[in-house]
């Protein structure tokens, strides 16, 4: 990339472009006599550049007619290379947005953004500007992975609507492309089902909820809870698309289901603990209590994910499948019979079966089942994909037996996990992971073959919220280091060592000013403000350097 002016708009461009040329010629001027020439396939790009430029700028940003030479052009151009690549050309009188297709042009659309400067982020013009410059530039521009997710768990604290809707801003804001929604645990199921509404109506609501971790002393003593209609879900999907962002849903099985156990008591290990006194559960840590293996908790679960399917047009459907103790299980005589029935080797393989049941039940319906890494125990279904979150170790197992892999090791982008040693850190947990962390990560093993290898589909940050008790906390857990990962996600950079984390750092100078015009409580560089702060509530720290596994 060649380096701009530091003085230039274009110096603080993140995610970092391919390509960057800083032109020798007159800036553009975007102005009330600017027009927005939108080409075929560009309407979406069009309307989006209206309601957020033009509600920052104050600039009517009015259609143009297609001929003419000056103005804001997008264009969908085909031969630009991969379908989200885009090119991007000021000069005197005109800029130009090209995009391999309407998603290249959307990622274009946002880089335009940029170059105007961190007010053209506010949802309304505070500047008094009647003209905004962009030096003459030429970026061009695709991503690494075609995978760029964040997940967000809304079952340990809910989000409500609006604020979901907000992080999808924030993800297309940085070009990431898939939202993971974790929807259920737990500690609460958020997503309405409408031939089972006890999972709302009972599972949606915890009467009290652990501060801290869960070693903590101090208790929230109030309900709290909340979910989505699937109202709420038609929206949250449909704004989502129109930023060119894949929702992939969430439904955790057959652990982390306290909630729906809590709703639905036969779905629990009845022949083993008296399922009708749980509760939804209020604090944190991996819950024994997990669903039984019986033909009702099949047919109950295909009939939630057949209104799932019905919500969410994703080719992947996330059925979690991690942390599942076996206990249960192995006491259970009805699980016994199964594993005997099936001819299984134990309660591995057990959960290995309930998992391929689903991925069978996924696939004949045109989906592709993807879980975390504990899916590999007891042996994974052809055709399901793995999320490796416990290290880099399980994506390398899954890549080298064929399966498709998201990388999103804990080690290194797990956003709730701490950002700094200190004790102002609020509620510290985990290992420290910095911004030049997360930089540093490097989401393909150099373990795998470059054929290996192509089974990585990308890579992936995460946002647990056992102790981000709203937006706020979100947010600064969230950034800027979400900044660093979606540039890790989206450029060609060199390997970890060789990264220019200094530049990266001049870079978010101008970044922290766009972060500050959208409302984002990020962490500043200086360490955490006062009222950011939690003092005396208990975290889980780990020490050292994290592992690499």
């Amino acid at each position: 990339m060649t380096p701009p002016d530091v003085t230039s708009p274009a110096a603080g461009l993140i995610p970092a472009p391919v390509h960057l040329e800083a032109g020798d010629g007159p800036a553009f001027v975007l102005d009330a006599d600017t027009g927005v020439l939108a080409g075929p396939g560009a309407e979406q790009a069009a309307r989006w550049l209206r309601a957020t430029v033009g509600a920052a700028t104050g600039l009517p940003l009015d259609p143009g007619p297609r001929d003419a030479d000056e103005g804001l052009h997008l264009r969908v151009r085909p031969d630009l290379g991969g379908p989200e690549a885009y090119r991007l050309t000021v000069g005197a009188g005109r800029a130009l947005v090209e995009g391999a297709s309407a998603t290249g042009l959307f990622w274009g659309a946002q880089t335009f953004r940029q170059l105007l400067g961190p007010e053209a982020f506010r949802r309304a013009p505070v500047s008094g500007k009647r003209a905004w410059h962009i030096p003459a530039v030429t970026v061009e521009d695709a991503p690494r992975f075609r995978w760029r997710g964040l997940m967000l768990d809304v079952a340990r604290h809910f989000m409500p609507k609006e604020g979901v809707l907000r992080y999808l801003d924030l993800m297309a804001a940085h070009k990431l492309n898939v939202f993971h929604f974790h929807l259920t645990d737990d500690q609460g199921w958020r997503i309405e089902i409408e031939r089972y509404p006890r999972l709302t109506g009972i599972g949606s609501w915890r009467a009290r909820t652990k501060t801290g971790h869960r070693a903590s002393p101090l208790w929230e003593e109030k309900p709290h809870g909340g979910y989505y209609t699937q109202d709420d879900i038609r929206e949250i999907v449909a704004y989502a698309a129109e930023r060119h962002i894949t929702v992939v849903p969430e439904i955790d099985v057959p652990g982390h289901s306290q909630a729906a156990i809590a709703a639905y008591p036969e779905l629990g290990n009845t022949d083993v603990v008296d399922t009708t006194a749980l509760s939804v559960w209020d604090t944190w840590g991996i819950n024994p209590n997990v669903l039984a293996p019986t033909d009702t908790t099949l047919r109950f679960y295909e009939g939630v994910f057949e209104e799932v399917l019905a919500l969410f047009p994703s080719e992947f459907v996330h059925i979690g499948g991690d942390e599942c103790p076996k206990e249960q299980w192995r006491l259970s005589p009805t699980a016994q019979a199964r594993i005997r029935e099936l001819g299984l080797a134990g309660e591995d393989e057990l959960q290995s079966w309930f998992i391929g049941h689903f991925d069978g039940w996924l696939a004949a319906r045109g989906r592709r089942l993807i879980g975390w890494d504990e899916i590999l125990e007891g042996g994974l279904a052809e055709g399901a994909a793995v999320s490796s979150w416990r290290g880099y170790a399980g994506g390398i197992a899954a890549a080298r037996a064929g399966h498709d892999v998201v990388m999103c090791p804990e080690q290194q982008v797990y956003l709730d996990h701490r950002q700094a040693p200190g004790d102002d850190e609020p509620v510290p947990i985990g290992w420290v992971r910095t911004l030049e962390d997360v930089y540093r990560f490097e989401p393909v093993p150099p373990e795998l073959t470059p054929e290996e290898a192509r089974h990585v589909l990308g890579t992936q940050a995460n946002l647990w919220t056992e102790v981000m008790e709203d937006h706020a906390r979100v947010d600064y857990q969230a950034f800027p280091r979400l900044a660093a990962f979606a540039e890790v996600a989206w450029s060609a950079l060199p390997a970890p060592a060789e990264r220019d984390f200094a530049g990266f750092e001049e870079r978010m100078r101008a970044h922290y000013r766009r972060l500050d015009a959208l409302g984002v409580a990020y962490r500043p560089p200086a360490g955490p403000l006062p009222w950011q702060r939690r003092p005396g509530v208990l975290g889980r720290p780990i020490d050292g350097p994290p592992p690499r596994r």
